[in-house]
């Protein structure tokens, strides 16, 4: 009897073009370009005209290696956009190559991009490797997080096998403003240690660049941790040309929740009125 060959996946190489422009009080998104499985819905608008939202998706379901995902985001001046994502991105055990995503942003004058996307589930055995580069013009400024949960915790899975690389560069005319690489190689010693995750399966960053914070905001964003009385561990640190926030922990909701405040009060601060989440968080 004949035996079938064993089918190997063929890797996706998708891609995302988007460019945003704002004209008569309102922000236009007026490029988009895909190719599958990425996707964007049509743009829509529940707090203001000025401010576009946006949400990608990722029709394949995860990535697995091999899987190659690129996009190219630019504001135009004064363009505002918030961009999530559908749903928390799927990151399978490995069949010995690298997942890989490399995303380019680039934010003109006057422009500001808030970066959310839902959190990333990295299986055990996976490989993967993001790369997310920002270029700000004088003016412009950018507001990102990541929050990322090594292995299926809720199944009671770790991280013990594989590697996540997590490269994210903030640049003004041709000046570092903030650079930051992460290197987690899966494995007990690191899962467990002080120096690792501790024992705890969920890591987040949240980072604001582009203008100066004042020590009263860094003091306001640790209050907001401290009323909640959350169980993770975070530090929140005044940068050169804005604020970071880092979280250890094993709630998701936790660290979101706290990530929203600090972006509220960001917002009401430096824009004048507080932001409405995007209605699909709630799904």
């Amino acid at each position: 009897m004949q035996t079938q060959p064993q089918l190997t996946p063929v890797p996706w190489h998708g891609s995302l073009e988007l460019i945003y422009a704002h004209g008569d009080g309102k922000t236009k998104l007026i490029h988009n370009k895909m190719r599958s499985p990425l996707k964007v819905q049509r743009p829509f608008y529940p707090e203001d005209p000025a401010v576009c939202h946006s949400v990608i998706l990722h029709t394949a379901g995860g990535m697995v290696g091999g899987d190659i995902l690129s996009s190219c985001i630019h504001l135009q001046p004064n363009a505002q956009a918030l961009i999530t994502t559908a749903a928390a991105a799927k990151i399978y055990r490995s069949n010995g190559l690298e997942a890989k995503q490399t995303i380019q942003i680039q934010i003109d004058t006057g422009a500001y991009l808030e970066w959310f996307p839902q959190e990333a589930i990295i299986f055990n055995g996976a490989v993967y490797r993001q790369d997310l580069r920002v270029e700000l013009a004088p003016g412009a400024s950018w507001l990102g997080w990541e929050i990322t949960r090594f292995g299926r915790s809720a199944r009671g899975e770790k991280f013990l096998q594989g590697q996540w690389r997590s490269y994210t560069e903030v640049w003004q005319q041709g000046k570092p403003l903030w650079i930051d690489r992460q290197w987690l190689p899966a494995g007990e010693e690191v899962f467990s240690s002080p120096h690792g995750l501790a024992g705890k399966p969920i890591v987040g960053t949240l980072a604001w660049l582009g203008q100066q914070v004042s020590p009263e905001i860094v003091e306001q964003a640790r209050e907001l941790w401290k009323t909640k009385e959350g169980i993770g561990e975070v530090g929140v640190t005044q940068l050169l040309s804005g604020l970071l926030c880092r979280y250890r922990g094993t709630s998701t909701a936790e660290v979101r929740n706290w990530f929203t405040q600090v972006w509220q009060l960001l917002r009401l601060r430096f824009y004048g009125h507080p932001p409405n989440k995007p209605r699909i968080w709630q799904l």
